[in-house]
């Protein structure tokens, strides 16, 4: 039995990526206020291609006493792996070779802290540091901050699976938590490889998450009953679905100064109510000049009104011509129908009266946020999950509009009518797509209260934590 008078410390090990982080960082949130007796420190695995994250977590963080902040960091004569791109084989071998600085930190926290350490919290991308927890006994919960059905696929998706993706041109699949087909072409760009030692690290990233305690997953059983249903299968470690974990204070960015923002929710406040549309595609989303061309003819042609969070946009004065049609921006400025920004406070964005639709990458916090604001999307998927997120979507959950739901990076051009076409119907106030994510809003905001199924797993999840020392 737990010592009362003493608190159950919990370390979370975290990846830096932001969409990893900003989930996490309202997981360890949520548990603290959920239970008093305890405590959080998380481990923050810094690397140089992630700068921004370190004063994003220091802000969110400065009114919780209860959670502590300690930097893994490997010694400075060891130098950086750069990352060359987002593969598993990089992320397997970053991990490892971490580890020792890792238990190296874990053995100063549980020789100097008074709390008893109950569990280790991991980003799936660093599982590998459960072999971590098992040398110190310390019990590993794997934290997935996308979706159950992704989750299925990671779990689930053997070499063969991958042989028939490559060998046939579009299959369907039959996977485990689907209840229907999956076309290959929206299985995300991991699976798609050859590369031997791609599926040996896949192998070895599945064999770790089943070893885990648990599986904490950032979704809502109102939005994926039969895929949690379908991990409920004897052979997965217990799910427990605590989503949607949105942080509502939003993601700061330093280089957006105060007169910039106001400037920019002044223009919403001057809109009428869900008449705008917001076209965001995350951190790493950005177009050629020849799409950003077609997506601004398609914004003209439609006449709805947007806010487009352009990844440095062009002015007037920077060779404008090259990137946007001619006249766009000072039409743009004439009309007053539309405001162009480098980055935008998503979620306080999302949260506005004025914004109708949401033109979207469809990474999953997009898709909860959407869902949380009872916000439509277009969906516009470019890397990751985001294909599978945007069929699910809308074929499954018929949650949004599908411009397409299988675009990758560097494919053939979505031209401008086909945009201007989604825009209209996207701000159709009509549509049923605008009636079922209000139904969805009520669903979601429900589940999180007292009594609701996202509140109640949390509390088994703590109960598990603190019963099992």
């Amino acid at each position: 039995m737990v010592d009362m008078e003493k608190k159950s410390e919990l370390i979370f090990i975290s990846s830096t990526l932001i969409g990893h982080l900003s989930s996490t960082m309202e997981l360890a949130q949520i548990l603290i206020n959920s239970d008093n007796h305890l405590s959080i420190t998380i481990l923050i695995i810094k690397h140089q291609a992630t700068p921004f994250s370190e004063s994003y977590i220091r802000t969110v963080l400065a009114s919780q006493p209860q959670i502590q902040i300690i930097d893994v960091e490997p010694p400075p004569e060891e130098e950086q792996t750069p990352i060359p791109q987002f593969t598993a084989s990089f992320f397997w071998s970053f991990m490892e070779w971490l580890k020792p600085h890792v238990k190296s930190t874990m053995q100063n926290i549980l020789s100097s802290y008074p709390n008893t350490v109950v569990g280790l919290v991991l980003d799936f991308l660093c599982v590998p540091f459960s072999d971590v927890g098992k040398d110190l006994g310390i019990p590993s919960y794997l934290f997935f901050p996308s979706n159950a059905g992704f989750l299925s696929i990671c779990l689930h998706f053997q070499k063969c699976l991958i042989e028939d993706v490559l060998n046939n041109s579009d299959p369907e699949l039959l996977i485990q938590g689907f209840p229907s087909l999956v076309p290959s072409s929206v299985i995300p760009d991991v699976f798609y490889t050859r590369d031997e030692e791609e599926i040996v690290t896949c192998g070895k990233f599945t064999k770790k998450n089943r070893e885990t305690k648990g599986i904490i997953i950032n979704t809502l059983l109102e939005l994926e009953q039969y895929g949690i249903d379908a991990l409920t299968d004897g052979q997965t470690p217990p799910i427990y679905h605590v989503g949607p974990l949105i942080g509502l204070k939003g993601l700061s960015n330093p280089s957006l100064d105060q007169v910039q923002h106001n400037r920019l929710l002044k223009w919403l406040d001057e809109q009428p109510p869900s008449s705008v549309a917001f076209l965001c595609f995350g951190s790493m989303g950005s177009f050629d000049p020849s799409q950003t061309r077609e997506i601004a003819l398609g914004l003209q042609r439609s006449g709805v009104r947007f806010l487009w969070a352009l990844r440095s946009p062009p002015t007037t004065d920077n060779k404008a011509e090259k990137t946007l049609p001619e006249g766009f921006l000072e039409w743009t400025e004439l009309e007053g129908r539309g405001m162009l920004c480098e980055w935008a406070p998503q979620v306080e964005v999302m949260a506005h009266k004025a914004i109708g639709g949401f033109v979207s990458h469809c990474g999953w916090n997009s898709i909860l946020e959407s869902l949380w604001f009872g916000v439509p999307i277009l969906t516009w998927p470019i890397y990751g999950e985001q294909q599978l997120n945007a069929f699910r979507m809308v074929r499954e959950w018929g949650l949004a509009v599908e411009l397409r739901v299988d675009y990758r990076r560097g494919d053939a051009l979505v031209m401008a009518d086909e945009i201007e076409k989604g825009l209209k119907y996207l701000m159709d106030k009509d549509n049923m797509v605008h009636k079922k994510v209000q139904e969805m809003k009520e669903m979601a905001r429900k589940a999180v209260l007292s009594g609701g199924s996202s509140f109640i797993s949390v509390r088994k999840l703590i109960d598990d934590m603190i019963g099992c020392n």
